[in-house]
């Protein structure tokens, strides 16, 4: 049996930021300088969608390696807990294309009587919505990142742990002098 937790924190660490890097286009779309349009959200949607399969295919093919091998590796768990929340987040994103796309819709039939209220409406669905997704995207990363950790305690929990260990430490010792001994008092010393 090989270790692999180096492997697994740095694709945990590698798919967490992936999913920090959808949350952060979604801050920056719908803003002031950039309205928000179906275009953009179907792209994120695929992003996330090919994010989704690569979680899912890291459980698969852990999942199929714990099984020869034998025991679960705490990457498996990491992965599988990622996959509840990244489909959260791409079920909010689905909700504002659906309703950017009606709105387009609505759009194009001209001014009808109502047509203020379903708008301001549809930016209560889609501002709600983007917040429901930018929640599942960290809670997604946040999840990724703890798992990691669990593999590879930070260097504070590693310190914390050989405190409380029963076995002694060897002391460090002390730095060698850099300026010779005195000699002993009484006896002269003569240079080389």
């Amino acid at each position: 049996m090989t270790d692999t937790s180096s492997s697994d924190v740095l694709a945990l660490r590698a798919t967490a930021s992936g999913f920090d890097a959808v949350r952060g286009t979604l801050s920056a779309a719908g803003g002031p300088d950039r309205p928000l349009d179906a275009v953009a959200v179907a792209r994120q949607l695929s992003v996330l969608g090919t994010l989704l399969t690569d979680v899912v295919d890291e459980v698969l093919f852990r999942a199929a390696e714990q099984k020869r091998d034998g025991h679960t590796p705490p990457a498996v768990m990491g992965f599988a807990a990622a996959v509840q929340p990244a489909c959260q987040a791409i079920s909010a994103l689905g909700v504002v294309a659906h309703q950017l796309s009606a709105r387009d819709q609505a759009g194009h039939l001209g001014d009808e009587p109502g047509a203020q209220d379903a708008g301001d409406v549809d930016r209560l669905v889609i501002s709600n919505a983007l917040g429901m997704a930018d929640q599942a995207l960290r809670e997604t990363s946040e999840g990724l990142r703890a798992a990691a950790e669990t593999i590879s305690p930070s260097s504070t929990r590693v310190e914390a742990a050989r405190s409380r260990s029963t076995t002694a430490a060897p002391s460090p010792t002390p730095p060698s002098p850099t300026v010779p001994p005195a000699a002993p008092p009484g006896r002269n010393s003569r240079g080389r």
